[in-house]
């Protein structure tokens, strides 16, 4: 007895027949298949054997959702949250999250969280906390209870299933070092819900940038032990890393603070508090006082949010 045709083509897959998966993505969705739809649109939306295409990605998610796919549907209300690869429509994207919360309880919690965020029509924060200026050279500032504890919450349980060990790429590019020894679990585009993207946007006006400048959220968790040596976030590339933003999720550790060794600065703030700061000189280029490490934590567990902005657009 044959396989179903899907299993036959992640078969496929997984044996590196890259043609002959896709030809049969290709002939299923062409049927209206709408699985098939959904796996065609992860293989052009990840590159997979194919010129990576977001917006052709997009547009089969669009058509798996059409077809009936949930899991795609999920994918659409997120992207028109957002923008990414094609047209943002907030309010749409919300009205997708109240019929979609019916059914769901992770995407009634998204609502009832949203529910709660002072917004505007488009989705950004209405209101922003006042900061404290820590440092001019770099620039430091700490913002407090920027973020409630629901939403500090809900970050923490919406990362738990996909931790994997930090990597770090260095200055340089390239290479991959292990500076980090905490795990770490990314929100990238295609699972960044309306819930998190609003927190991003918000983020973004905290640093005072337009959110598309951001890399995805990433969501970080240090056990006993574990730590951030000293490192700098700055890329030097054609856009650059020049700001970080860090979100303390939780307080109830020990240790864990964050250091800035060369300005002579030790930061530890308390859940929903988020630190700003720009690793760029001046004139240009790496600024090396923004050298910073995540110190050791000694006990318990510590969560952070952390969000690199690029000096120009970044998404895609």
């Amino acid at each position: 007895m044959e396989p179903p045709p899907l299993a036959a083509a992640l078969a496929l897959f997984a044996e590196g027949r890259v043609a002959e998966a896709i030809g049969i993505l290709q002939q299923r969705a062409g049927a209206g298949d709408p699985e098939a739809l959904f796996a065609l649109g992860d293989v052009f939306w990840r590159g997979v054997g194919v010129v990576q295409d977001y917006p052709r990605g997009r547009a089969l998610f669009a058509m798996a959702s059409e077809a009936g796919d949930a899991t795609a549907a999920r994918a659409v209300t997120n992207l028109l949250a957002s923008g990414i690869a094609g047209p943002r429509d907030w309010p749409l994207a919300l009205r997708r999250l109240e019929a979609e919360a019916r059914s769901d309880g992770r995407r009634a919690e998204m609502l009832a969280l949203i529910r709660r965020m002072a917004l505007t029509g488009d989705g950004d924060p209405l209101w922003l906390p006042d900061q404290e200026r820590l440092a001019d050279r770099p620039d430091i500032r700490l913002f407090r209870d920027a973020l409630t504890a629901a939403e500090c919450d809900f970050l923490i349980r919406v990362a738990e299933p996909t931790y994997e060990p930090s990597k770090v790429v260095a200055v340089g590019g390239g290479l991959r070092v292990p500076l980090r020894t905490s795990d770490g679990s990314t929100l990238h585009w295609l699972i960044e819900d309306p819930a998190t993207h609003a927190l991003n946007r918000r983020l973004a006006a905290l640093s005072g940038t337009r959110w598309d400048q951001g890399e995805p959220l990433q969501i970080l968790r240090y056990r006993p032990g574990q730590q951030y040596r000293p490192h700098v976030d700055w890329l030097d590339e054609a856009n650059p890393r020049v700001l970080t933003a860090l979100a303390w999720l939780n307080d109830d550790y020990e240790g864990g603070e964050t250091a800035f060794a060369k300005a002579g600065l030790t930061v530890r703030g308390r859940a929903g508090d988020v630190l700003v700061f720009r690793s760029e000189a001046p004139g240009g280029g790496l600024d090396p006082l923004s050298e910073h490490a995540g110190l050791p934590v000694t006990a318990g567990t510590k969560y952070l949010a952390s969000r690199w902005i690029r000096a120009g657009r970044h998404a895609v």
